[in-house]
């Protein structure tokens, strides 16, 4: 793809859309990168030292980490010192023209800037605003702070891994907020929905707790679904036994889910008589007693190499993958599908670019626009709205 350092976002399925983000870190940031990937016009709005995630190595040069470089792409960076004299004007001219308004900054925050969902709406009825939060507003904990880390906590993710493991490790990833920013994105998408149709603008809550919690629960409210005091938890998923699988010169997830996958595993171990072991007659059987299914597995898989494994699973259609490191998982069939993908940055020189997963039969792709340096399209935004950036020199 080619690069375009400023000016307008080309088409795309949300030309026309535009996003204002005031934001930083992971989450928010992340769901406007998915609306901006899209075709969005999303202008971040960032103080003058620009978002805190700008400055986390690995970097080259002051502002532009190498996370940032993805989590700002397709976007316009306008900084605004909010404190200032004219700096909630300029932000509140911006919201008068947009369609979208991403943050989170948290509650309290918010009201000492005097930008509260009502008062914003005030300036523009029709926006979506959609602000994303530790925990829900209206609980006791509605003024917390809250990370990735105090979310997986408190949102029973690491009990969950406490059980498998015996220590409360985190995910090794800033899962929280990950799907806390695809959960902002699809409620952003469904309100501009709604106002397209014939509704209004309003306000959207995304609690992050509340959003993990009933993200952990789909499986993992497990008897509970059916009995007031059932227990929690899948007992396949909490399985300590659940892990990759060693064969004769590797490691490999080897996952013969339905019973004809049963069948012809335990054919190919020479094992056939455990096809009607009564232990994993079924697949309900084979989740019921998932600690001795993957014991049984773990002594059988090594019989046959990685490869020898593989061939014998895409042949009989077992679902099997080998235990990839990242570096591994981006090469040939990452590159093959545009995943990963190498561009040269008007500033930072070459890099590595992650690309967009979900592919569209209609979709006018617009270029690709860089990440751009902290308070690049100051004064380009801002007289698009009709501001004078020169006021944002005022002194105090």
């Amino acid at each position: 793809m080619t690069q375009q350092p400023s000016g307008p976002p080309g088409p795309g399925l949300l030309a026309g859309v535009r996003v204002i983000e005031l934001a930083s870190v992971i989450m928010a940031p992340y769901a406007a990168q998915q609306l901006g990937d899209l075709g969005a016009d999303v202008i971040k709005v960032e103080p003058p030292a620009g978002d805190m995630t700008r400055h986390y190595p690995p970097l080259r040069n002051p502002g532009m980490g190498g996370a940032a470089l993805n989590l700002n792409r397709n976007k316009r960076s306008v900084a605004i010192d909010l404190k200032s004299p004219h700096g909630r004007d300029a932000l509140l001219a911006l919201l008068r023209t947009a369609d979208v308004f991403i943050t989170n900054l948290r509650p309290q925050a918010l009201a000492r800037l005097r930008l509260e969902y009502a008062e914003v709406a005030a300036v523009n009825p029709g926006l979506v605003y959609a602000n994303a939060q530790g925990f829900r507003s209206d609980s006791s904990h509605g003024t917390h702070a809250a990370y990735d880390d105090i979310v997986q906590a408190a949102s029973g993710l690491v009990w969950l891994n406490h059980q498998v493991s015996g220590q409360p490790h985190y995910v090794p990833t800033v899962l929280a907020d990950k799907v806390c920013g695809m959960q902002i994105a699809q409620s952003v998408l469904a309100a501009l929905h709604y106002r397209e149709h014939g509704g209004t603008g309003q306000h959207i809550e995304v609690p992050m707790v509340d959003t993990m919690l009933a993200f952990n629960l789909v499986e993992h409210l497990g008897a509970a679904s059916l009995e007031p005091d059932g227990a929690f938890g899948s007992t396949r998923s909490l399985s300590p036994e659940r892990r990759a699988q060693q064969t004769a010169d590797g490691w490999m997830c080897i996952l013969p889910q339905s019973d004809r996958n049963w069948r012809d595993f335990t054919a190919f171990v020479a094992r056939p008589e455990l096809a009607d072991d009564p232990r994993f007659a079924t697949a309900p059987d084979r989740a019921h007693n998932a600690d001795a299914l993957y014991r049984l597995m773990a002594e059988l898989t090594p019989l046959h190499t990685s490869a020898e494994w593989q061939e014998f699973c895409d042949r009989v259609g077992i679902a099997a993958a080998p235990v990839l490191d990242l570096e591994s998982a981006t090469t040939a069939y990452a590159r093959e599908g545009g995943l990963l993908h190498e561009a040269d940055h008007p500033t930072e020189g070459r890099y590595r670019v992650i690309g967009r997963p979900v592919r569209y039969s209609a979709d006018p792709e617009p270029p690709l626009r860089p990440c751009p340096a902290i308070g690049q399209h100051t004064a380009e935004v801002l007289g698009e709205v009709g501001f004078d950036p020169a006021l944002l020199q005022c002194a105090n």
